[in-house]
């Protein structure tokens, strides 16, 4: 077991802008933990700091169960929207496995069984790239579960889903979840949030400013930022004035004005 991972006064700095600042946290094993907050908070950038893609300006990222053992071999990330290599169902998760050099004898079982879990078995010889929206989701869900990895990030991984893809999805997760993968999740989703989440990380302008249980994290937040982001109230600074804003940006100076808590227009990612 790799974990617990910690961050420690973790800053990260693009273009000397600080857009995650000097933020310190610990994710033990076992609780799925969902990463909240508005636009720009950081939470993308945070979950690839974790992940390893993004290295911290200053402050570290640690593995305390790593043990000389390189961490990326015990993780996998799933994105909001997932690169299909230009094969089949199969042949995606087979490269993944040749990647983490499984050995090739062992591959077509795990094949079978991710993708018979995330229901895809019948798609195995269909080019990934012709498959929906939620089913290529599901595949990168598959892709990531054959790994077998010790924590999952996940990216806003039904951000651009029905929902009908999102329960799908969900159920995945949850399955993932009870054979023992520890859960990392971005989310813009309040509702998905209190169904999927053990505890919360709530960020603003890149500080985290809130840990908690899910259950007090929605009932009885600490923060008062906080409340008002769950009421949908938060409002931003951005050029001068006030706009509400949870959802996702990229990078300054790129901005966009959104409602939260309602509709998700198209964004950036951050």
């Amino acid at each position: 077991m790799i974990l617990p991972l910690s961050l420690e006064n973790v800053t990260l700095e693009i273009d000397g802008t600080p857009l995650v600042k000097d933020v310190s946290c610990t994710f033990e094993a076992g609780a799925r933990t969902m990463i909240l907050g508005a636009n720009g908070a950081g939470k993308s950038l945070l979950l690839r700091l974790c992940h390893g893609l993004l290295k911290p300006t200053t402050g570290s990222v640690h593995w305390h169960g790593a043990l000389g053992r390189d961490p990326a071999r015990f993780q996998a990330m799933v994105f909001q929207r997932p690169v299909m290599l230009r094969r089949t169902v199969a042949a995606n998760i087979a490269y993944a496995l040749k990647l983490k050099d499984i050995a090739k004898a062992d591959r077509p079982a795990l094949i079978e069984e991710a993708l018979s879990h995330t229901g895809l078995l019948r798609l195995a010889d269909t080019p990934a790239r012709v498959l929906s929206s939620g089913e290529q989701q599901k595949l990168a869900l598959a892709r990531a579960w054959a790994l077998n990895p010790e924590v999952l990030f996940l990216d806003e991984p039904t951000a651009n889903l029905d929902p009908a893809a999102t329960y799908a999805v969900e159920t995945i997760i949850n399955a993932i979840d009870a054979a023992g993968t520890r859960i990392v999740m971005t989310t813009h989703d309040l509702s998905q949030a209190r169904r999927l989440a053990d505890e919360v990380l709530f960020l603003h302008r890149g500080r985290l400013v809130e840990q908690a249980s899910a259950d007090k994290f929605f009932d009885n937040p600490d923060n008062d930022i906080a409340k008002e982001f769950i009421k949908g109230d938060l409002m931003w600074w951005r050029h001068g004035r006030n706009v509400r804003a949870p959802g996702e940006a990229r990078l300054p100076p790129r901005h966009r004005r959104v409602r939260g808590g309602g509709a998700k227009p198209k964004r950036n990612k951050s």
